[in-house]
C-alpha cells in the first residue's frame, strides 16, 4: 500500500453538463489528491434537465484507451461507471482480465440517469453480474440498481442487507455498499458488507436540488482514497463525508437536478 500513487483509471461516460460521469469523476479524484485517467465509453448530450442523446464510443476504442493508460501510467484502482451495452461491458471485463490483474476495482453499476433515461442495456446486466461483480473490490449500487442486479426488492434496510449478501456471497464481490438515498425517510442508511461483516452508515437527508452525480462522486471518492492507501471501510467513510460536503457546497447551477460542489476541499484550503 505504501507504493500507491493515487492513480485512478475511470471507465465511464462523458456528461456535457459536468455534473456526473467522467467530469464528476475527474473533479472528485483531483479534489481528493489523486490522479485521474480515463477511458470514455460514451458521449452524452445532457444538462441538469436530462439526457437528450448519447453516442457510444466503439468498444475497441474503449479497450485501446485502457491499454494505453495501463501500459504507460499504470493504475492503483479502476473505477467503472456507465458502460452502456453488452459489447462495452464485455470489452471492459476482458480488458480488466488482460491489464488489471491485482488492481482493485470499484464498480458503480450506472443503469439509470436522474431523469429516468436508461444507461445500461438489459443484456449487459448479466455480464456485469457474472464477469465484473466477482472481480470487484466493492460494488456500489443504489436501491434501484441493486434490485436490477440481484432481483431482490430493495425498499428498506432489510432489502439492502439481502441485496448486499447476494452480491458478496453469491456473486463473489469482495464488498458491497447498498446506498439508501432512493429509500424514503429523513435518515439515509448505506449498508456496507465486507467479508468481515456489516457496517451501517447513517446521515440526515439534505433537502436539496443538488443530487446530480452523487453516485459517480461517491464511487470515485472511494476509489481515490483506496488509490492513496486507505483501507476499504475507511475509504467509504471518508468518501461519504466528502459527498455530504459536496452537496452542501453545491453552486446552485441549472434548472433541474443540480451539480455538486466537487472542489470544496480545494476552496477550503485556499481560505485557510
Amino acid at each position: 500500500m505504501s507504493k500507491r500513487k493515487g492513480r485512478v483509471l475511470i471507465v465511464a461516460g462523458s456528461d456535457s453538463g459536468g455534473g456526473a460521469g467522467i467530469q464528476a469523476d475527474i473533479k472528485t479524484v483531483t479534489a481528493l489528491g489523486g490522479y485521474a485517467m480515463t477511458a470514455i465509453t460514451a458521449i452524452t448530450v445532457q444538462n441538469t434537465l436530462g439526457v437528450s442523446a448519447a453516442h457510444a464510443v466503439p468498444p475497441e476504442i474503449v479497450r485501446a484507451q485502457i491499454e494505453a493508460v495501463m501500459s504507460d501510467l499504470g493504475a492503483d484502482v479502476w473505477k467503472l461507471g456507465m458502460l452502456g451495452s453488452a459489447q462495452h461491458t464485455s470489452a471492459v471485463a476482458d480488458a480488466y482480465e488482460s491489464f488489471g490483474a491485482g488492481v482493485p476495482m470499484v464498480l458503480d453499476p450506472v443503469m439509470i440517469a436522474k431523469d429516468g433515461a436508461a444507461l445500461l442495456a438489459d443484456d449487459a446486466v448479466e455480464i456485469m453480474a457474472t464477469q465484473l461483480a466477482p472481480r470487484a473490490a466493492i460494488v456500489t449500487p443504489n436501491a434501484p440498481e441493486a434490485e436490477r442486479l440481484t432481483g431482490i426488492e430493495v425498499r428498506d434496510l432489510d432489502g439492502q442487507i439481502d441485496a448486499a449478501e447476494k452480491l458478496v456471497e453469491e456473486f463473489g464481490a469482495h464488498a458491497a455498499l447498498i446506498k439508501g438515498g432512493h429509500i424514503a425517510g429523513d435518515t439515509i442508511r448505506d449498508v456496507l458488507l465486507t467479508r468481515e461483516g456489516y457496517r451501517i452508515f447513517e446521515s440526515q437527508r439534505i433537502v436539496t436540488k443538488a443530487t446530480h452525480g452523487t453516485g459517480c462522486t461517491l464511487a470515485s471518492a472511494i476509489a481515490a482514497h483506496i488509490a492513496q492507501g486507505a483501507a476499504l471501510e475507511q475509504a467509504v467513510e471518508k468518501a461519504r463525508a466528502y459527498l455530504l460536503e459536496a452537496i452542501r457546497h453545491a453552486p446552485g447551477l441549472g434548472r433541474g437536478h443540480q451539480p455538486l460542489g466537487h472542489g470544496w476541499p480545494l476552496a477550503s484550503k485556499a481560505n485557510t
